[in-house]
């Protein structure tokens, strides 16, 4: 009976491994990074990464799990904000500063995991959410109304292509590229757009 607790302990000691080199791979590789890349990083075998973890989908979900409530916690403030402009532009600017910080959490974000059930709930309440963002903001008159959440896919989409960068100058562009953007999204003299593109974030959900 002796040597049960040693395995359970070398159990949880390999599974704390696999997940901190699938953050970092995912941080600076993507979500596409191979399996057996994560666990030559973990420094164990890749038996041992899917015993752990049986699909690429359940180590993905582990790992962002905690980003992925963080993001619902920030559209959360972003609609207890008494000012829906305020909110709206503290709910873009903390997404895309998580975005620079791990390139691969806009990914999973997008990302639809039909069998991990509380994270899709979570990430469905943050889409949710950040729509009612933004209708209260263009309620009160702040924000353009031919504003489109396509709009946030091509915002993510264009932060992410600053956050490839090395990490401090991807932090002041992705900054500036946000004020940029968020003064554009003013109502105030707001010039007419071209259609919005067919961009919604459902269509990014089917992993390619």
């Amino acid at each position: 009976m002796e040597p049960a607790p040693a395995l359970r302990a070398d159990a949880r000691h390999n599974r704390a491994r696999i997940l901190e080199a699938a953050r970092e791979a995912f941080a600076t590789r993507g979500l596409d990074v191979p399996m057996a890349a994560i666990a030559r990083r973990a420094g164990v075998g890749v038996a041992t990464l899917y015993r752990r973890f049986p699909s690429r989908e359940t180590l993905i979900t582990e790992v962002f799990g905690d980003e992925l409530a963080a993001c619902a916690s920030v559209v959360d403030e972003a609609l207890a904000d008494p000012d829906p402009w305020r909110g709206f532009c503290s709910a873009i600017e903390k997404v895309c500063a998580m975005q620079v910080a791990d390139l691969g959490f806009t990914e999973a974000f997008l990302t639809a995991f039909p069998d991990a059930i509380d994270y899709e709930r979570t990430r469905v309440r943050a889409e949710r959410g950040f729509a009612e963002v933004v209708r209260r903001a263009k309620a009160a008159g702040r924000l353009r109304a031919d504003f489109d959440l396509a709009d946030l896919t091509l915002l993510l989409k264009a932060n992410c292509g600053v956050a490839a960068g090395a990490r401090e100058a991807a932090e002041a562009g992705s900054r500036r590229l946000v004020a940029y953007l968020l003064q554009s999204f003013r109502a105030e003299h707001a010039a007419p757009l071209p259609p919005a593109p067919p961009l919604t974030l459902a269509l990014l959900h089917e992993r390619r």
